[in-house]
Parts: C-alpha cells; sequence; structure tokens
C-alpha cells in the first residue's frame, strides 16, 4: 500500500458531506434533463453516459471497500487484468445499459455511500487502489471527481456552470497533492515549503502554506481546480507562479495518480 502522506486534517466533514452530495444534486439536475446521453465528452471516446457509469461504478467501489474490505481485492484483481483500459472499458460496460437504469444505480449508489461515509469514522482506513484511505481523504476525493466528471458534461453540453464554495475541498486536495504530483512525475519532492493564494467564487480569499514562502502560486479557485484536475491546460488558466519549483508544479499538477 503506497501512504501518499495527505494532512487531510483540515477537513470538516461536517461540511464536506454535505458539500458531496449536492455536487451529485447539481450534476444529476443536468444530465436528468438530457434525453440523450450519447453525445461526447472532452474525454476521449467517453460519452455523457460513460461519465455517469464510471461514477456509479466508483461508488459501487467505495461501498464494497467499507463494508466489505476483503472483497475490494477482487476489484483490484480485475482492474489489474485490465491495466490501463479498466477506467475506459469498465465506463463502457456501465454506458451500455439503457439510460434510466444507470441513471437510478448513479442515484442510488451516491446515497449509500453518502451514508456509509457519514456513519464510518473520519480516520478509519479502508483500502483503494494501491493506498488505504480514510473517510477524511474519501469524502473529498467522491466530490473532486464528481465535480471533475461533471466539468466534462457541462462542457460537451456548452453549458455554464456557475462555480460555488464547494471548489475549496478541490482547491484543498490539489495543494495537498503536491508531493503526490512530483512522485507521479517521478521528480524529487520539493523540501520548502509553498505558499497557494487562491480567489474563491464569490470574492473570497484561500490560502495555504506559511506567507514568507519563496515558492508561490496564486489565481483563482476554479482555474486552480480545472488544472490540478487536468480538465483545462495550465495556459488556459489565469495562475501565476513564483520560483522554479511552483513552476514545475503547475505543469505536473494532479489530484490522482
Amino acid at each position: 500500500m503506497l501512504n501518499y502522506g495527505l494532512d487531510m486534517s483540515g477537513i470538516e466533514l461536517d461540511v464536506a458531506l454535505p458539500d458531496l452530495v449536492a455536487e451529485g444534486d447539481e450534476l444529476d439536475a443536468l444530465v436528468s434533463a438530457q434525453a440523450d446521453w450519447s453525445k461526447p465528452t472532452p474525454a476521449a471516446g467517453w460519452t455523457i453516459a460513460h461519465q455517469i457509469a464510471h461514477l456509479a461504478s466508483a461508488d459501487a467501489n467505495v461501498l464494497i471497500a467499507i463494508r466489505t474490505p476483503e472483497a475490494f481485492d477482487a476489484v483490484l484483481k480485475q482492474a489489474e487484468a485490465a491495466g490501463s483500459q479498466y477506467a475506459d472499458l469498465d465506463a463502457a460496460a456501465g454506458a451500455a445499459k439503457p439510460r434510466s437504469a444507470l441513471l437510478e444505480q448513479w442515484r442510488a449508489g451516491r446515497t449509500e455511500v453518502a451514508a456509509a461515509l457519514r456513519d464510518v469514522p473520519r480516520d478509519h482506513g479502508f483500502p483503494w487502489y494501491g493506498s488505504q484511505l480514510t473517510t477524511a481523504l474519501m469524502v473529498p476525493l467522491r466530490l473532486m471527481e464528481t465535480w471533475a466528471h461533471g466539468q466534462d458534461v457541462f462542457d460537451a453540453l456548452g453549458v455554464s456552470r456557475r462555480p460555488t464554495s464547494r471548489l475549496r475541498h478541490v482547491a484543498a486536495l490539489g495543494v495537498v497533492g503536491r508531493e503526490l504530483s512530483f512522485y507521479a512525475a517521478q521528480l524529487p519532492v520539493p523540501a520548502e515549503p509553498f505558499r497557494v493564494e487562491l480567489t474563491g467564487p464569490d470574492g473570497q480569499n484561500w490560502a495555504w502554506g506559511p506567507e514568507d514562502a519563496v515558492q508561490r502560486v496564486q489565481g483563482s479557485a476554479l482555474d486552480f481546480c480545472l488544472r490540478v484536475t487536468h480538465r483545462r491546460s495550465r495556459a488556459q488558466t489565469d495562475l501565476t507562479a513564483v520560483g522554479d519549483d511552483a513552476q514545475k508544479w503547475l505543469d505536473i499538477a494532479r489530484v490522482f495518480l
């Protein structure tokens, strides 16, 4: 099991859990109003149905990990057997289902996940892909993934999306995932601290790290979240960086392996 060393002590679950539910509800309102889920999204080969199927499958695996962790081995073996095609094959299988059945599966699954995460202590560990996760990390992870795949759907439909304060959870994951970004890029992890200053949707100032840090990243919270989830290239954002390591981070930033 990998230990990414993510510090989730600042996560407020009483805020993050309702926000997770709200994020799913917002996407639900968008896709349930669409009769045609075969429209392509920015993810190569993925339609709207693929995006929803991916979220539904991930929710089902979360429930396995929490309720019957010993059975999660089978999920890992299936992923290992499929290799790099795992996500594509899994999404395609779900996308082949009737739209009504897939929508109901996703709705039921995310409701169960929210209830299960609400009942599990924040520091309770359970297996995940190549790592051991806790509730404090899984809640923002599910929110981040719902938001990111939701962005693909919004983009596919050409619908403008109003950013909300829920972005703070995604941004926080991006910040604490700095070391993971360098690890995934097979680069040395910078030893010195970073300062991240973001402007929230309503003009709030969100900041992480020491004020006197040399390595600094600034910009809008929305652009930072779009960047760390790889929904926009760095050139498509307003983000600025000071320091060589901060510059490199914006090039390789991610919140997943």
